[in-house]
């Protein structure tokens, strides 16, 4: 059965935002202009989730039609998870949406996020709607096991800017990415510390017009085997040119040149290539670092003096290396750890 959702906003524009979101997550969509339309809505059809205004009139001075819908979706449709959005809401109306009128959460206009809406609906859909006891199914059959569904890969931004933190948190959710924004290279650096990501997109200025923050965060990224797409106020060519030889990133992109749709193809190209397996990742740190120093040439001998180990240590981890990569000669195995550079 399709998921239904209702939307209760007077401003067509509102409208169209929220159906268009609520449609690319699988949403079939009722929207409503008042309380009265909202009702008929309520009574025609059961939904998931409502997403409600809280001011539905230019006469409703004390932000009440909102709460009136709020009101009538517990007694109508009490399985159906409410939003409530708004650009009046004080911190007591707030309070009063989540608690006396069980609204799921609140968010407000006028800081309003894709990315935030769609966090929002994922936690509804994983969040069991409420089940009246009077019609539970008297053969008490179990629901289907649920695939747990992938984990949304993550990719962090590094911009000092706000409004382009902003504008590629909003292009990377929609291309199906967790973004995780930091505005300087010390918060960055923290994050790469304590989380796995799939991508990484870095202005290189992060302070005062230089590039060295940025610069220091390629050769981080690039140590972490992180995809990174730079998006730069930068142009010179030279410099290009040698980041792109000397730090192995994706995509290099000048800001004054941005454009969202070449962008968000990029981000695609990088998602596709990011799932598809890659035969080094199945190795451990340590077999990567054997790996990549017998790709140099060394000898076992050699291998274990660098990284001060036996030699006989040195033959387990090739053995284990070469069963991973599916390989039975040293030449083979360097071929897998030269690919590609």
């Amino acid at each position: 059965m399709n998921l239904r959702a209702l939307i209760v906003d007077d401003d067509s524009s509102w409208q169209g935002i929220l159906s268009e979101l609520l449609t690319d997550n699988g949403f079939d969509v009722d929207t409503a202009s008042s309380v009265d339309e909202a009702n008929a809505a309520l009574k025609a059809n059961s939904h998931r989730l409502a997403v409600v205004d809280l001011s539905l009139s230019a006469s409703d001075h004390h932000n009440q039609d909102g709460l009136r819908v709020l009101d009538a979706i517990r007694h109508l449709d009490p399985n159906c998870r409410a939003i409530l959005l708004t650009g009046f809401a004080t911190v007591e109306i707030a309070v009063k949406a989540l608690t006396d009128y069980n609204a799921f959460t609140f968010l407000r206009k006028e800081s309003f996020k894709r990315s935030e809406f769609k966090e929002v609906i994922q936690r509804i859909l994983v969040t069991a709607p409420k089940t009246d006891e009077a019609n539970a199914s008297p053969l008490n059959l179990k629901p289907d096991p649920v695939t747990p569904a992938a984990p949304t890969p993550k990719a962090l931004v590094v911009d000092d800017d706000a409004g382009w933190r902003s504008i590629l948190e909003d292009l990377l959710s929609e291309a199906d990415f967790q973004p995780v924004a930091s505005a300087s290279f010390g918060e960055a650096l923290g994050l790469l510390r304590k989380d796995k990501f799939s991508l990484a997109v870095v202005d290189l200025s992060l302070r005062d017009g230089q590039n060295l923050d940025g610069v220091q965060l390629l050769k981080i990224t690039q140590g972490h085997h992180i995809p990174t797409i730079v998006v730069s106020g930068l142009s010179e060519p030279e410099e290009i040119q040698r980041i792109y030889a000397e730090h192995s990133i994706s995509t290099y992109i000048e800001k004054q040149a941005f454009d969202r749709g070449a962008f968000k193809r990029i981000l695609a190209e990088t998602k596709r290539s990011s799932q598809t397996p890659d035969e080094l990742s199945m190795l451990t740190d340590r077999e990567r670092e054997v790996l990549e120093l017998l790709a140099q040439g060394l000898t076992n001998k050699e291998i274990a003096e660098k990284l001060v180990i036996t030699t006989n240590t040195v033959k387990r981890h090739l053995k284990a290396i070469f069963e991973k990569l599916d390989v039975h000669t040293r030449a083979a195995a360097t071929a897998i750890a030269t690919r590609g550079k």
